[in-house]
């Protein structure tokens, strides 16, 4: 018998390949996101959830509004699981959410908090920041003349290819409460990650190092949202900027 299992968010970077990697182990996959031309499910309204996920096993829960609407949005995920009998709830969420007065990450603390008070069968897993987003923020920071960079900064970026692979896992399986942090497969201060864009992008700049005051950023220096004892990415980010 084929599983039904949802995937929130199923359109976007880290969904799109949840869906595929599901479809790849013979189960039934319905994504939702607001863009599905099939059922477009919109969580922060409520939406169509109950239409899309009846009779669902499990649901992967990687949609986010990067804000404060993810905490209505799982609300109402929630309460449409519960109405559709309880089935086991897999959410994605990010390492340090707990120690970095981050708004967004604020916001996943209480979605985790929503989620592990509901009654339902759940499983959250933290991540560290995927390559994409270290790209993004060296690419805005390289079209400057000088390439600022906050010092002391440093990542440990994962590729969504390997959170992809654990989510499916984890939504195969039983419901596991917190599992274990995952990391990318190495830590990098924030010049020797600019000096790899850099080579691999073809482009010149000098680096300058700009100290940032702020909780959030002492957060970041001291290293609350690294996982250095689950370091099990296996991409690098120069092997995903090259590919």
């Amino acid at each position: 018998m084929r599983s039904k299992i949802v995937v929130t968010g199923g359109t976007g970077r880290l969904g799109q390949v949840v869906v595929e990697r599901l479809a790849d182990r013979g189960c039934e996959v319905q994504s939702i996101s607001r863009r599905n031309t099939t059922v477009s499910v919109d969580l922060r309204k409520g939406t169509n959830i109950d239409q899309a996920i009846e009779g669902a096993r499990a649901i992967v829960h990687c949609a986010t509004t990067n804000g404060r609407g993810d905490i209505v949005a799982t609300r109402n995920l929630i309460e449409a699981a519960k109405r559709a009998g309880g089935p086991h709830l897999v959410y994605i969420s990010i390492v340090g959410v707990e120690r970095v007065p981050m708004p967004y990450y604020r916001a996943k603390l209480a979605v985790e908090r929503e989620i592990a008070e509901s009654g339902l069968p759940w499983t959250i897993l933290r991540t560290t920041q995927f390559h994409e987003l270290v790209a993004q923020i060296l690419g805005l920071a390289a079209r400057l003349p000088v390439m600022p960079l906050p010092a002391g900064f440093r990542f440990q970026p994962i590729d969504a290819t390997d959170v992809a692979d654990r989510l499916t896992g984890l939504a195969l399986g039983a419901p596991a409460g917190r599992v274990a942090d995952m990391g990318g497969p190495q830590i990098l201060d924030v010049r020797q990650l600019a000096r790899t864009y850099l080579m691999l992008t073809g482009k010149r700049r000098p680096l300058l190092s700009v100290p940032v005051p702020g909780a959030i950023a002492r957060g970041y220096r001291e290293g609350h949202h690294l996982a250095p004892d689950h370091a099990v990415g296996r991409r690098t980010f120069e092997e995903f900027l090259a590919g």
